[in-house]
């Protein structure tokens, strides 16, 4: 008898675990896992549910409508983008068949919320009319005149352009080019998924956002990390001076030539960086050795996630070498090698030195607003760390501006602001042999109020179209409130 009873309290005590273990997955599915299959874009019944409320506008941060919703019907919603290909990056776009992307995405629940609720609850029974629903708007960081003008310097050529707040992390233009129009994406994606696969439209990648998802060879611009680690890890650095002849060689079948074979002499660190010397900066590299270099690199976020908000950014790569592979350490510390960065990230950088040594988290928005213009979420300035010493800001901005003043940078010298930049010249493997065209910037010198990172793709030389693009914005954009 005592045997049957034990069993049945074995089978009873079984049952139990079974029960809370169900019990516990319920709870934990319902809590976790339920909401994040209910707000997944392929989720039908979200789309529904879109369709109830009239989604919110996305305005410049002047007001300036980018986005305009109408109803079609009870059932569907017409979504209008005011500023066609020269925000469709940025904005991304919000399609049933093609899903959505960019702030579109990362602020759904925003742009389809209603004043009478602050989230959506599919197991709530709602049975309040929505068809005068207006969705909450969300006014971004960016200016309308500013996006424009950097869209059009750009042309014709493949590229992008930052421009950011150094002091506030607000993003106050990001373009990538070539660029599409949201307004027809169908049209758009049926010329990208055509049969012939138009390898020119596939070469050009229009809808890859370049200025955070394009990863390319930094180059010279690069020299400004090296820079840090140097003052950060070589002791009486300023000083040290070194005969650059052209031509640093490694061994017998490696070297590395200044660009042009351009020849600097007798050169200390201030004149090398102000000329942008491969010679110089390569044995710096070598000095340093990979592992320095590299916890310098990652200090900016290189190899890692770059905290941002309304904005995902592709992590910028710094390679791990061994000590042997000498001319691989010394490309590597003049932004060649296996070194890629997006232009977000080098605009980062540059904003970092003009805020003496502390990088903002970038961020697109700066409130969100009900429907009736009255704020309720505010996307205050946040901080992503003191990465360098203001001593050590302090001495590349002056490295920065004698670029400028009296370097390769002098295309982007505007009268009265005392423009910080450093040019980049990339080498990649464009069967064309041009490189890419690198310029960073930062301005005022004593008040930065922008920074600005600009790529060309095959432009050339970093002090060309990339400085002069950049001067353009940055003398409009420090005008800005």
């Amino acid at each position: 008898m005592n045997d049957i009873s034990n069993n049945i309290k074995k089978v009873m005590f079984v049952f139990l675990i079974c029960f809370i273990a169900l019990i516990s997955y319920m709870t934990y599915f319902q809590m976790f896992v339920g909401p994040k299959i209910v707000k997944r874009s392929e989720n039908r019944r979200l789309w529904v549910e879109r369709n109830k409320v009239l989604r919110g506008t996305i305005t410049d941060r002047n007001g300036t409508a980018l986005t305009k919703s109408t109803m079609v019907d009870q059932e569907k919603q017409k979504r209008e983008y005011t500023g066609g290909p020269i925000f469709a990056h940025v904005l991304g776009y919000i399609d049933p068949q093609y899903s959505l992307t960019g702030l579109e995405k990362l602020y759904d629940e925003d742009l389809m919320a209603d004043d009478s609720k602050s989230d959506i609850n599919f197991f709530a029974k709602d049975k309040e009319k929505k068809e005068d629903k207006v969705g909450h708007s969300v006014r971004t960081t960016l200016d309308y005149n500013l996006q424009k003008q950097a869209f059009e310097l750009l042309g014709d050529n493949r590229g992008a352009v930052v421009a950011i707040n150094p002091k506030t992390g607000e993003v106050l233009a990001m373009v990538s080019k070539p660029s599409f129009d949201p307004n027809d994406l169908k049209g758009v994606m049926t010329q990208i998924n055509s049969a012939d696969k138009n390898a020119d439209i596939l070469k050009h990648s229009p809808l890859l956002n370049r200025a955070t998802k394009g990863l390319y060879p930094p180059g010279s611009i690069f020299k400004t990390i090296t820079a840090i680690s140097a003052i950060e890890n070589i002791d009486n650095i300023m000083n040290r001076r070194m005969n650059d002849t052209g031509k640093l060689v490694f061994n017998a079948k490696e070297s590395l030539s200044n660009y042009g074979g351009e020849v600097l002499n007798n050169i200390g660190f201030k004149e090398a960086y102000t000329h942008s010397s491969n010679v110089y900066f390569g044995q710096l590299g070598l000095d340093l050795e990979n592992d320095k270099l590299k916890a310098t690199a990652e200090k900016f976020f290189f190899n890692k996630d770059t905290p941002a908000d309304g904005i995902i950014i592709e992590n910028s790569q710094f390679p791990t070498l061994k000590k042997y592979e000498q001319g691989n350490i010394a490309q590597s510390a003049i932004g060649q090698s296996s070194v890629l960065a997006s232009p977000m990230e080098m605009a980062l950088v540059a904003s970092t030195i003009a805020n003496d040594g502390t990088m903002m988290k970038p961020h697109l928005v700066k409130e969100v607003l009900n429907s009736k213009g009255e704020g309720i979420k505010e996307i205050a300035p946040e901080s992503n760390g003191n990465i360098i010493s203001q001593q050590t800001a302090k001495i590349m901005k002056d490295l920065m501006r004698s670029v400028v003043a009296s370097g390769t940078g002098g295309a982007a010298d505007l009268s009265g602001l005392n423009v910080c930049g450093k040019t980049g010249t990339a080498d990649n493997n464009d069967p064309s042999g041009k490189p890419h065209s690198w310029f960073i910037c930062f301005a005022p010198y004593d008040n930065p109020k922008v920074a600005v990172a600009v790529i060309v793709e095959n432009g050339g030389t970093g002090g060309g179209k990339a400085a002069n693009i950049a001067a353009k914005i940055v003398k409009s954009a420090v005008n800005i409130k």
